[in-house]
Protein backbone atom coordinates (compact mmCIF):
# COMPACT_ATOMS: atom_id res chain seq x y z
CA UNK A 1 0.00 0.00 0.00
CA UNK A 2 1.49 3.27 -0.93
CA UNK A 3 0.82 5.86 2.37
CA UNK A 4 1.77 8.93 1.04
CA UNK A 5 -1.49 10.81 0.83
CA UNK A 6 -3.52 8.38 2.12
CA UNK A 7 -6.03 9.77 4.31
CA UNK A 8 -6.10 7.71 7.73
CA UNK A 9 -7.94 8.22 10.86
CA UNK A 10 -6.42 7.10 14.27
CA UNK A 11 -9.06 7.23 16.72
CA UNK A 12 -6.94 7.73 20.25
CA UNK A 13 -4.26 8.89 18.66
CA UNK A 14 -2.85 11.52 21.17
CA UNK A 15 -2.49 8.37 23.49
CA UNK A 16 0.22 5.48 24.26
CA UNK A 17 0.17 3.24 21.24
CA UNK A 18 -1.96 5.91 19.22
CA UNK A 19 0.81 8.29 18.92
CA UNK A 20 3.43 6.14 18.07
CA UNK A 21 1.22 4.99 15.15
CA UNK A 22 0.28 8.26 14.24
CA UNK A 23 4.32 8.89 14.36
CA UNK A 24 4.61 5.79 11.80
CA UNK A 25 2.12 7.02 9.30
CA UNK A 26 2.88 10.45 9.30
CA UNK A 27 7.13 8.84 8.19
CA UNK A 28 4.94 6.95 5.51
CA UNK A 29 3.30 10.42 4.07
CA UNK A 30 0.04 9.83 5.08
CA UNK A 31 -2.63 12.75 5.79
CA UNK A 32 -3.48 11.58 9.51
CA UNK A 33 -6.33 12.95 11.06
CA UNK A 34 -6.49 12.46 15.31
CA UNK A 35 -9.75 11.95 17.62
CA UNK A 36 -8.91 11.81 21.15
CA UNK A 37 -11.15 12.78 23.94
CA UNK A 38 -7.86 12.80 26.14
CA UNK A 39 -9.00 10.75 28.52
CA UNK A 40 -5.71 9.04 28.89
CA UNK A 41 -4.06 10.74 26.07
CA UNK A 42 -1.61 13.90 25.66
CA UNK A 43 -1.72 16.49 23.39
CA UNK A 44 1.68 16.45 24.16
CA UNK A 45 2.27 13.28 22.58
CA UNK A 46 1.50 14.68 19.03
CA UNK A 47 3.10 18.16 19.55
CA UNK A 48 6.10 17.76 16.69
CA UNK A 49 3.20 17.34 13.97
CA UNK A 50 0.44 19.54 15.36
CA UNK A 51 3.02 22.50 15.40
CA UNK A 52 4.28 21.68 11.72
CA UNK A 53 0.64 21.23 10.89
CA UNK A 54 1.03 17.78 9.84
CA UNK A 55 -2.21 16.40 11.81
CA UNK A 56 -5.76 17.54 12.11
CA UNK A 57 -6.46 17.23 15.65
CA UNK A 58 -10.10 16.68 16.98
CA UNK A 59 -10.53 16.49 20.44
CA UNK A 60 -13.81 14.96 21.20
CA UNK A 61 -15.51 11.72 22.44
CA UNK A 62 -16.60 9.09 20.70
CA UNK A 63 -19.77 8.34 23.02
CA UNK A 64 -20.85 11.19 21.24
CA UNK A 65 -23.06 9.85 18.63
CA UNK A 66 -22.60 12.80 16.40
CA UNK A 67 -18.97 12.14 16.78
CA UNK A 68 -18.26 9.46 14.34
CA UNK A 69 -20.07 10.25 11.48
CA UNK A 70 -18.22 13.86 11.37
CA UNK A 71 -14.71 12.48 12.06
CA UNK A 72 -14.64 9.49 9.27
CA UNK A 73 -16.25 11.98 6.94
CA UNK A 74 -13.83 11.90 3.64
CA UNK A 75 -11.34 8.76 5.41
CA UNK A 76 -10.30 6.17 3.87
CA UNK A 77 -8.11 3.84 6.34
CA UNK A 78 -9.50 3.95 10.04
CA UNK A 79 -6.87 2.79 13.03
CA UNK A 80 -9.54 2.14 15.35
CA UNK A 81 -7.77 2.37 18.88
CA UNK A 82 -9.83 4.63 20.91
CA UNK A 83 -11.44 2.80 24.12
CA UNK A 84 -12.13 2.71 27.72
CA UNK A 85 -8.90 0.97 28.84
CA UNK A 86 -6.13 0.49 31.42
CA UNK A 87 -3.90 -1.75 32.76
CA UNK A 88 -4.81 -4.71 34.74
CA UNK A 89 -6.09 -2.83 37.78
CA UNK A 90 -8.38 -0.80 35.46
CA UNK A 91 -9.64 -3.52 33.46
CA UNK A 92 -10.76 -5.36 36.43
CA UNK A 93 -12.11 -2.60 38.58
CA UNK A 94 -13.78 -0.60 36.23
CA UNK A 95 -16.40 -2.96 34.45
CA UNK A 96 -18.60 -1.14 33.85
CA UNK A 97 -16.54 1.81 32.22
CA UNK A 98 -15.07 -1.15 30.23
CA UNK A 99 -18.88 -1.94 28.57
CA UNK A 100 -18.98 1.79 26.70
CA UNK A 101 -16.94 0.15 24.36
CA UNK A 102 -19.72 -1.73 23.41
CA UNK A 103 -21.54 1.42 21.66
CA UNK A 104 -18.23 3.18 21.39
CA UNK A 105 -17.57 0.86 18.84
CA UNK A 106 -20.98 0.00 17.14
CA UNK A 107 -21.24 3.73 16.87
CA UNK A 108 -17.71 4.22 15.24
CA UNK A 109 -18.00 0.47 12.89
CA UNK A 110 -21.44 1.72 11.73
CA UNK A 111 -20.32 5.72 10.72
CA UNK A 112 -17.29 3.49 8.83
CA UNK A 113 -19.88 1.67 6.54
CA UNK A 114 -22.12 4.61 5.81
CA UNK A 115 -19.39 6.97 4.66
CA UNK A 116 -18.18 4.04 2.75
CA UNK A 117 -13.91 3.63 4.33
CA UNK A 118 -12.34 1.48 2.68
CA UNK A 119 -10.74 -0.28 6.00
CA UNK A 120 -11.23 -0.87 9.59
CA UNK A 121 -8.01 -1.79 11.19
CA UNK A 122 -8.85 -2.10 15.11
CA UNK A 123 -6.95 -2.45 18.26
CA UNK A 124 -7.73 -5.54 19.94
CA UNK A 125 -6.28 -7.76 22.71
CA UNK A 126 -5.22 -11.05 23.88
CA UNK A 127 -8.07 -10.29 26.21
CA UNK A 128 -10.52 -12.14 23.96
CA UNK A 129 -8.90 -15.40 24.61
CA UNK A 130 -10.53 -17.88 27.35
CA UNK A 131 -9.62 -17.80 30.68
CA UNK A 132 -10.05 -21.05 31.37
CA UNK A 133 -7.00 -22.40 29.38
CA UNK A 134 -4.66 -19.38 30.58
CA UNK A 135 -4.62 -20.83 34.36
CA UNK A 136 -1.19 -22.82 35.09
CA UNK A 137 2.09 -20.90 34.66
CA UNK A 138 3.92 -24.34 34.53
CA UNK A 139 2.09 -25.24 31.11
CA UNK A 140 4.49 -23.89 28.11
CA UNK A 141 1.22 -22.47 26.10
CA UNK A 142 1.16 -20.68 23.00
CA UNK A 143 -2.32 -18.93 21.97
CA UNK A 144 -3.35 -19.24 18.74
CA UNK A 145 -5.74 -17.41 17.16
CA UNK A 146 -8.45 -20.29 16.68
CA UNK A 147 -8.62 -20.66 20.25
CA UNK A 148 -11.01 -18.31 20.31
CA UNK A 149 -14.11 -19.74 20.17
CA UNK A 150 -16.90 -21.65 21.79
CA UNK A 151 -16.88 -21.96 24.67
CA UNK A 152 -16.15 -17.94 24.74
CA UNK A 153 -14.24 -17.17 27.93
CA UNK A 154 -12.96 -13.68 27.24
CA UNK A 155 -11.45 -11.33 30.37
CA UNK A 156 -13.63 -9.33 31.66
CA UNK A 157 -16.30 -7.25 30.00
CA UNK A 158 -13.19 -5.19 28.49
CA UNK A 159 -12.42 -8.56 26.57
CA UNK A 160 -15.98 -9.10 25.79
CA UNK A 161 -16.20 -6.06 23.90
CA UNK A 162 -13.11 -6.61 22.01
CA UNK A 163 -14.41 -10.10 20.98
CA UNK A 164 -18.11 -8.52 20.17
CA UNK A 165 -15.75 -5.59 17.83
CA UNK A 166 -13.72 -8.53 16.19
CA UNK A 167 -17.01 -10.64 15.59
CA UNK A 168 -19.42 -7.32 14.44
CA UNK A 169 -16.08 -6.07 11.68
CA UNK A 170 -16.15 -10.06 10.35
CA UNK A 171 -19.38 -9.65 9.92
CA UNK A 172 -19.78 -6.51 8.14
CA UNK A 173 -17.29 -7.86 5.94
CA UNK A 174 -19.53 -10.42 5.05
CA UNK A 175 -22.46 -9.49 5.00
CA UNK A 176 -21.66 -5.93 3.35
CA UNK A 177 -17.78 -6.01 1.94
CA UNK A 178 -16.46 -3.49 4.39
CA UNK A 179 -12.67 -4.55 4.61
CA UNK A 180 -11.61 -4.55 7.65
CA UNK A 181 -8.68 -6.38 10.22
CA UNK A 182 -8.24 -7.07 14.08
CA UNK A 183 -4.73 -6.92 15.64
CA UNK A 184 -4.80 -8.53 18.94
CA UNK A 185 -2.36 -6.79 21.47
CA UNK A 186 -0.41 -8.67 24.09
CA UNK A 187 0.78 -6.58 26.61
CA UNK A 188 2.21 -3.87 24.97
CA UNK A 189 5.08 -1.63 26.92
CA UNK A 190 7.50 1.38 25.88
CA UNK A 191 8.29 5.33 26.02
CA UNK A 192 4.50 7.27 26.91
CA UNK A 193 2.99 4.08 28.59
CA UNK A 194 1.47 4.76 31.37
CA UNK A 195 1.81 3.73 35.63
CA UNK A 196 -1.51 1.54 35.33
CA UNK A 197 0.44 -1.09 32.67
CA UNK A 198 2.89 -3.20 34.91
CA UNK A 199 6.10 -2.55 32.98
CA UNK A 200 6.00 1.24 33.85
CA UNK A 201 4.36 0.61 37.02
CA UNK A 202 7.31 -1.36 38.18
CA UNK A 203 10.05 1.09 36.52
CA UNK A 204 8.21 3.85 38.55
CA UNK A 205 8.32 1.77 41.68
CA UNK A 206 11.79 1.74 41.54
CA UNK A 207 12.15 5.15 40.43
CA UNK A 208 10.32 6.68 43.69
CA UNK A 209 12.85 4.00 45.64
CA UNK A 210 9.77 1.67 46.96
CA UNK A 211 10.66 -0.11 50.01
CA UNK A 212 8.73 -2.85 50.33
CA UNK A 213 8.47 -3.10 46.41
CA UNK A 214 5.54 -3.96 45.95
CA UNK A 215 4.59 -6.93 43.39
CA UNK A 216 0.50 -7.63 42.50
CA UNK A 217 -0.08 -11.43 42.63
CA UNK A 218 2.69 -14.12 43.58
CA UNK A 219 5.01 -12.77 40.82
CA UNK A 220 4.69 -16.28 38.61
CA UNK A 221 2.22 -14.78 36.14
CA UNK A 222 3.40 -15.28 32.59
CA UNK A 223 3.49 -12.77 30.28
CA UNK A 224 4.99 -12.07 26.79
CA UNK A 225 5.21 -7.99 26.76
CA UNK A 226 5.87 -6.82 23.32
CA UNK A 227 7.69 -3.26 22.71
CA UNK A 228 5.09 -0.42 21.44
CA UNK A 229 7.24 -0.15 18.17
CA UNK A 230 6.88 -3.51 17.14
CA UNK A 231 3.08 -3.27 17.82
CA UNK A 232 3.11 -0.59 15.24
CA UNK A 233 4.75 -1.92 12.20
CA UNK A 234 2.88 -5.25 12.85
CA UNK A 235 -0.65 -3.12 12.50
CA UNK A 236 0.48 -1.25 9.67
CA UNK A 237 0.88 -4.29 8.27
CA UNK A 238 -2.45 -5.49 8.52
CA UNK A 239 -3.75 -2.69 7.25
CA UNK A 240 -1.80 -3.60 4.36
CA UNK A 241 -2.60 -7.09 4.37
CA UNK A 242 -6.06 -8.48 5.49
CA UNK A 243 -9.22 -7.72 4.39
CA UNK A 244 -11.74 -10.19 5.54
CA UNK A 245 -11.57 -9.34 9.21
CA UNK A 246 -9.12 -11.97 10.47
CA UNK A 247 -7.77 -10.96 13.48
CA UNK A 248 -3.86 -11.91 14.33
CA UNK A 249 -1.83 -12.00 17.63
CA UNK A 250 0.57 -9.15 17.85
CA UNK A 251 3.02 -10.28 20.43
CA UNK A 252 6.27 -11.34 21.08
CA UNK A 253 6.74 -15.51 21.89
CA UNK A 254 8.86 -14.48 25.06
CA UNK A 255 7.65 -16.21 28.42
CA UNK A 256 8.75 -13.85 31.27
CA UNK A 257 7.54 -14.20 34.41
CA UNK A 258 6.54 -11.27 36.38
CA UNK A 259 9.10 -11.70 39.37
CA UNK A 260 11.84 -11.93 36.48
CA UNK A 261 10.90 -8.34 34.76
CA UNK A 262 10.68 -6.97 38.15
CA UNK A 263 14.48 -8.18 39.14
CA UNK A 264 15.68 -6.76 35.87
CA UNK A 265 14.35 -3.60 36.72
CA UNK A 266 15.84 -3.86 40.21
CA UNK A 267 18.87 -4.71 38.96
CA UNK A 268 19.15 -1.88 36.08
CA UNK A 269 18.45 0.61 38.35
CA UNK A 270 20.75 -0.83 41.31
CA UNK A 271 18.27 -0.36 43.98
CA UNK A 272 18.04 -3.68 46.09
CA UNK A 273 14.47 -3.29 48.29
CA UNK A 274 12.70 -5.87 50.29
CA UNK A 275 10.15 -7.57 47.62
CA UNK A 276 6.20 -8.14 48.70
CA UNK A 277 3.82 -9.84 47.14
CA UNK A 278 0.37 -9.06 46.94
CA UNK A 279 -1.99 -11.81 45.76
CA UNK A 280 -5.11 -10.14 46.60
CA UNK A 281 -4.27 -7.60 43.92
CA UNK A 282 -5.82 -7.98 40.17
CA UNK A 283 -3.33 -10.19 38.18
CA UNK A 284 -5.30 -11.28 35.27
CA UNK A 285 -4.39 -14.78 33.92
CA UNK A 286 -1.19 -16.69 35.03
CA UNK A 287 -0.44 -17.63 31.51
CA UNK A 288 -0.38 -15.38 28.35
CA UNK A 289 1.34 -15.44 25.65
CA UNK A 290 1.01 -14.90 21.90
CA UNK A 291 1.44 -17.74 19.10
CA UNK A 292 2.59 -15.34 16.44
CA UNK A 293 2.97 -18.08 13.51
CA UNK A 294 0.26 -16.58 11.66
CA UNK A 295 1.56 -12.79 11.53
CA UNK A 296 4.36 -14.02 10.02
CA UNK A 297 2.72 -15.98 7.73
CA UNK A 298 0.28 -13.41 6.57
CA UNK A 299 1.70 -10.31 7.52
CA UNK A 300 6.28 -11.08 7.28
CA UNK A 301 5.70 -9.80 10.61
CA UNK A 302 8.40 -10.97 13.51
CA UNK A 303 8.74 -8.67 16.61
CA UNK A 304 12.41 -7.20 16.68
CA UNK A 305 12.76 -5.76 19.87
CA UNK A 306 13.76 -8.60 22.56
CA UNK A 307 11.92 -7.97 26.12
CA UNK A 308 14.81 -7.34 28.47
CA UNK A 309 16.39 -4.76 25.47
CA UNK A 310 13.45 -2.65 25.12
CA UNK A 311 12.83 -3.46 29.29
CA UNK A 312 15.93 -1.39 29.75
CA UNK A 313 15.52 1.83 27.30
CA UNK A 314 11.89 2.13 28.71
CA UNK A 315 13.55 2.68 32.21
CA UNK A 316 15.98 4.86 30.29
CA UNK A 317 12.98 7.26 29.18
CA UNK A 318 10.84 6.98 32.38
CA UNK A 319 14.19 7.82 34.55
CA UNK A 320 15.08 10.85 32.47
CA UNK A 321 11.42 12.19 32.06
CA UNK A 322 9.93 11.72 35.11
CA UNK A 323 10.47 14.05 38.59
CA UNK A 324 10.88 11.30 41.55
CA UNK A 325 8.49 13.90 43.84
CA UNK A 326 5.27 14.21 41.31
CA UNK A 327 5.35 10.29 40.60
CA UNK A 328 5.52 9.79 44.26
CA UNK A 329 2.49 11.64 44.68
CA UNK A 330 0.44 9.93 42.02
CA UNK A 331 1.65 6.48 41.95
CA UNK A 332 -0.81 4.82 44.22
CA UNK A 333 -3.94 6.07 42.24
CA UNK A 334 -2.85 6.17 38.62
CA UNK A 335 -2.15 1.96 39.05
CA UNK A 336 -5.94 1.67 38.69
CA UNK A 337 -7.33 4.42 37.13
CA UNK A 338 -6.74 5.76 33.25
CA UNK A 339 -6.10 9.37 33.99
CA UNK A 340 -3.64 10.91 34.72
CA UNK A 341 -2.98 13.46 38.21
CA UNK A 342 -2.88 17.23 37.12
CA UNK A 343 0.88 17.58 38.86
CA UNK A 344 1.99 14.78 37.31
CA UNK A 345 4.85 15.69 34.71
CA UNK A 346 3.87 15.11 31.01
CA UNK A 347 5.93 12.95 29.06
CA UNK A 348 8.36 14.68 26.46
CA UNK A 349 6.81 14.86 23.04
CA UNK A 350 10.23 13.84 21.68
CA UNK A 351 10.25 11.01 23.21
CA UNK A 352 11.05 8.20 20.49
CA UNK A 353 8.79 4.95 19.85
CA UNK A 354 3.70 1.09 23.76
Amino acid sequence: MNWNGKKVLVTGGASFIGSHLVDALIERGAAVRVVDNLSSGKKENLQPHLIAGRVEFHEADLLDPETAPKVVKGMEIIFHLAADHGGRGYVDLHQAACATNLALDGMLFRAAREAKVEKVVYASSGCVYPNHIQTDPSQILYLTEEMVGPPYDADNLYGWAKLMAEMTLRAYYTDWGMKSASCRYFTVYGPRGHENHAVIAMIARAFIRQDPFVVWGNGEQIRNWTHVSDIVSGTILAAEKIDDGSAVNLGTMERTRVIDAVQEVLRYSGYKPRIEFHPEMPTGPMNRVADNSLAKTLLRWEPQVKFMEGLRSTADWYFASKDRDQVSAILNSVLTERTTHPAAPQIAASSSAG
